[in-house]
């Protein structure tokens, strides 16, 4: 049509076009972009009930299952969270005494993203009117090749086999802590309070890695009152993974740990 329009002559199937699919194939496609890094998700929120907060990391939020998860528990926290002050702010009213605002925040962290998994942490702080607030940590891991989360202790063949494999140096960490808090050295066999050692496995079990290829690290989150007074606040303990907490995984997991050297 062109040609007929213009005048001229319409190009052969063997001339131009042909050069012209040459030089188009000898020109690379621009790679594409890549996909934009999700965003961190954060809810906050101040009412004259209550404060809170709920916040996860942008790499948790690129997982959709995960998002949907979190999303849900952010909805049930914050309704619970809402109750609890609305009620106790009738209470307040009804018998005579002060109402005090109440506060909830959860904020979770990575803890380590590896290419099958991803490990996070939270210490969710919550204060509902009494003396003082609390701290509570708690932990999540997403098996990505599953789409599904676990529980870190599911990793393991049985709670004693953890506790097994990591007892004597959770307890050795642990007294070393807290004779740093404390100011002297603990001693267990004193019978006081908060002396002895404690479960390793009653703990908040998150795993980490130092190399962003498999776990090489365990840790333990502990919260106020487990292993000293509330003023001694919560307590971290980190091992490196062992020859003896791989003897205690389950076959299937193996391959996602490597012994710290």
């Amino acid at each position: 049509m062109a040609a007929s329009c213009g005048g001229g002559t319409a190009p052969s199937a063997g001339g131009s076009t042909a050069a012209a699919t040459e030089t188009a194939a000898a020109v690379p496609e621009p790679a594409a972009p890549p996909a934009p890094a999700a965003a961190a998700v954060k809810v906050a929120e101040k009412s004259d009930l209550l404060e809170f907060s709920f916040a996860y990391p942008g790499a948790a939020a690129a997982i959709p299952a995960l998002k949907a998860q979190l999303d849900k528990q952010l909805a049930a926290a914050r309704s619970e969270a809402t109750d609890t002050a609305r009620e106790d702010s009738k209470s307040a009213k009804t018998d005579g005494y002060p109402f005090n605002p109440h506060y909830y925040d959860a904020t979770w962290q990575v803890v380590t993203d590896l290419p099958d998994w991803l490990s996070l942490s939270a210490e969710i702080a919550t204060y509902t009117g009494g003396a003082h607030g609390m701290a509570v940590p708690d932990t999540l891991l997403w098996d990505k090749s599953a789409g599904a989360a676990r529980q870190p202790l599911d990793l393991f063949t049985s709670k004693e086999a953890l506790r097994s494999a990591t007892q004597s140096a959770f307890c050795a960490a642990l007294d070393k802590e807290r004779a740093k808090r404390r100011g002297a050295p603990v001693d267990r066999a004193s019978g006081e309070m908060f002396t002895e050692c404690i479960d390793p496995v009653a703990q908040t079990v998150i795993l980490g890695s130092s190399n962003h290829r498999t776990f090489d690290r365990i840790g333990f989150l502990i919260a106020p009152y487990e292993a000293g007074p509330y003023a001694e606040g919560s307590y971290e303990v980190t091992l490196p993974v062992s020859d003896k907490v791989m003897a205690a995984l389950k076959p299937q997991y193996r391959g996602a740990f490597s012994v710290l050297r």
